[in-house]
């Protein structure tokens, strides 16, 4: 894990100081809200419907122990003691005093945390995939490129003041569980024929009011030219992306508006200049990151093949917990294992102060003292032997944190909408529990299989709605809230966009709405093997339509 040096601590601690004098002028009157507002959000503060919202950085994911507990002792000290993680892989807390921001700042600063540019028209907090430096299926961790990123856009002189804010994502298996392709730019790590590390480059993808999947504009560049050409494409967009209007001024609209082949075309210019100059990466600059994620040493723990192998026999509940939460590490005696922040009726990625905790002493004990938090709003500990699953899932059970549900229809993603959101349009909070609760029972969840479903509480899609397998959004309509429900969507390697389904649905209806679409697609799949997403694309939306509405004609 990357631990901060002396600059770092440094830059961290001033920010903190300079924000905690910009608050103290506003709460004095001295500053008044118009001109206190960009100073907050580049530190993270929003102000939603009732109270203020904090959102802190957990770059790429990554967290550990000590950091955890922080979280924690936030949460409890300063929050009502709980905590929600979001699909950019950061926390958010709900309810913080805004005179408390700048001490709640100092401690996360003591565990090398921080909530800039967690928010601005700025380059946000670079993701990657929250298996990254375990996964079976790697080419490469990404964790150290997104590290580079990092510290390059931090603060960024040309780069604080974008048309729009802008988000980068980094994976290195061949399975995009980064959804690389809806971001402003997707960086997908692979090896050349030569064995050399370089990137695939996407541009343009997005959610939003105007989903949009990214371009493939470089099928190889090389790692060293990294910093060059995303400065490149940074650069090209910062000059040309429409300011006049925000709702056109992403990324992905110059794209289509400019074309991939003239965008491309100015992006390879700029790099040009660029490519050889001082943003060309060191090979011992790249190493030295790479260092820092170096995986812990792992000692052969083959016993625990045999004792997992018994463990889930005698046990129903493990087992199924093992054969949805558990995947598979590079090394054979380990797994990883995926903590449900979705228990059956819950709210989707919350966590308690006291879950955090427990968290954060179960990684020291059986995870190697590390922590990621995924976009799907669950929390991963990476490096897990086989032989320790049985008892981390005893530990978990005891604080509501083993559902067995990973991938399934009950782990859905959502927003915080209209509960909290000032931006929001209608409440997807309580139609995540809603379905939960409808599609809890174990035997009904594995019936369906792999689904997903994403609700987000207006365009703004924070919820991603526009990749789930079923995407609900809520919009207003004559002063009431109505769910419209897209289908087909996917955010893995092969990146859809829901199709609008037709009308759409009152809250008390959406339960019932899905539960047709979800025999509609038990009804027609050729086996059980067969996921949705793959008969979807099969069939098409014509029979779900039929089945939801009686008739194309209604449906329109």
């Amino acid at each position: 894990m990357y631990r901060y040096d002396e600059f770092d601590h440094a830059f961290v601690k001033a920010r903190v100081e300079q924000f905690r004098d910009q608050v103290e002028r506003r709460l004095s009157g001295e500053i008044a809200e118009d001109a206190f507002r960009p100073l907050r959000l580049m530190n993270g503060v929003y102000l939603q419907l009732h109270a203020y919202m904090l959102r802190v950085a957990i770059p790429y994911g990554t967290l550990s122990s000590r950091q955890m507990r922080m979280l924690a002792q936030i949460a409890r000290k300063y929050d009502r003691g709980y905590g929600h993680f979001t699909t950019r892989q950061n926390i958010q807390y709900n309810w913080p005093k805004l005179s408390d921001t700048p001490d709640i700042l100092t401690e996360l600063a003591s565990v090398e945390m921080h909530a800039i540019q967690t928010s601005g028209n700025c380059i946000r907090n670079v993701t990657a995939d929250h298996f990254a430096g375990a996964a079976a299926d790697e080419v490469a961790d990404p964790r150290p490129y997104a590290e580079i990123l990092r510290q390059w856009s931090s603060v960024h002189p040309e780069f604080s003041f974008l048309p729009r804010k802008f988000k980068i994502a980094v994976t290195g298996a061949p399975a995009d569980r980064a959804a690389i392709q809806v971001h402003d730019i997707g960086l997908h790590l692979k090896k050349d024929e030569a064995g050399h590390l370089g990137f695939a480059v996407y541009v343009g993808g997005g959610q939003g009011r105007t989903p949009m999947v990214a371009k493939k504009i470089r099928d190889f560049l090389p790692e060293e030219d990294l910093l060059s050409y995303v400065t490149a494409i940074v650069r090209v967009y910062n000059l040309h992306g429409r300011r006049d209007n925000k709702y056109k001024a992403r990324i992905k609209i110059l794209v289509h508006e400019t074309g991939t082949e003239e965008l491309t075309r100015q992006i390879e210019g700029e790099f040009a200049e660029l490519r050889n100059g001082e943003l060309k990466l060191p090979e011992a600059d790249i190493r030295a990151i790479e260092a820092y994620f170096a995986p812990p040493e792992l000692p052969e723990r083959a016993e625990g093949w045999a004792e997992l192998a018994k463990a889930r026999k005698a046990d129903p509940g493990f087992d199924a917990w093992v054969a949805r939460n558990v995947g598979a590490h590079k090394h054979p005696d380990y797994a990883t294992v995926t903590i449900s922040l979705k228990p059956i009726g819950g709210i989707p990625g919350d966590a308690t102060d006291v879950q955090m905790d427990l968290v954060a002493d179960l990684a020291e004990r059986y995870a190697f003292d590390e922590i990621r938090v995924s976009h799907e709003q669950n929390l991963i500990l990476p490096h897990v032997a086989r032989a320790d699953l049985k008892a981390l899932y005893d530990a978990l059970s005891e604080e509501n944190l083993a559902t067995a549900n990973a991938g399934l229809i009950t782990d859905m993603i959502a927003c915080p909408g209209l509960d909290y959101c000032a931006l929001a349009n209608a409440r997807s909070i309580p139609v995540a529990q809603e379905l939960s609760i409808r599609f809890g029972s174990p035997a009904r969840q594995a019936e369906i299989g792999d689904l997903k479903i994403k609700i987000s509480g207006c365009i703004n899609a924070c919820g991603h709605h526009h990749v789930g397998h079923i995407g609900l959004l809520g919009v207003e309509k004559k002063g009431r809230e109505l769910y419209q429900i897209t289908l087909g969507g996917s955010g893995d390697e092969n990146t859809s966009i829901g199709e609008i389904i037709g009308r759409g649905f009152e809250p008390e209806k959406v339960p019932d709405a899905v539960e047709t679409i979800v025999d509609t697609y038990i009804g027609l799949r050729l086996s059980r093997e067969e996921t949705f997403i793959e008969a979807y694309r099969r069939v098409g939306p014509q029979p779900f339509k039929d089945a939801l509405y009686g008739s194309a004609a209604e449906a329109a």
